[in-house]
């Protein structure tokens, strides 16, 4: 008989987004008080987009982004550095039989859509969409072969 891992074609369960979204509001209330007392996050506004739980719920993923533009990767490592305080304060604050650990990984998910954006927007690409509309084949081959 197969086991049922969690995970399923639809993405993730009603359980890990509901403890992802728990999490991702107890760290960003954290992150906003300023109980963690790292020279590296002094003064840097951290927006924390969403929090991805796997299946067990035994590992959250953190998605990051500074305001301000600052240095994404010191920051990364400066809360990855922080992951245990900062689970134990979030433990504090859930009522969990396990307490997942955090990982913290900067969210670049802006930053390819703006890369995409313009790719699409460049004129190699308007010159393709162009010569597609106009009915011409795509692939350079000549339509009496």
């Amino acid at each position: 008989m197969a086991r049922h891992t969690g995970h399923t074609a639809k993405g993730p369960s009603q359980r890990q987004l509901r403890v992802g979204e728990l999490v991702r509001k107890e760290l960003s209330d954290i992150l906003t008080r300023g109980e963690v007392s790292d020279p590296e996050l002094a003064g840097i506004i951290i927006t924390i987009p969403e929090v991805r739980m796997t299946p067990d719920l035994r590992l959250a993923t953190c998605l990051i982004m500074p305001l301000g533009g600052g240095d994404g990767k010191k920051i990364e490592k400066a809360l990855n550095h922080s992951a245990k305080y900062l689970r134990g304060l979030v433990s504090r604050r859930l009522t969990m039989k396990y307490m997942p650990d955090l990982r913290f990984m900067l969210d670049t998910r802006y930053d390819d859509d703006m890369r995409i954006d313009t790719l699409l927007h460049s004129p190699t690409v308007a010159r393709d969409l162009d010569r597609d509309d106009d009915g011409d084949d795509l692939g350079g081959r000549d339509e009496e072969e």
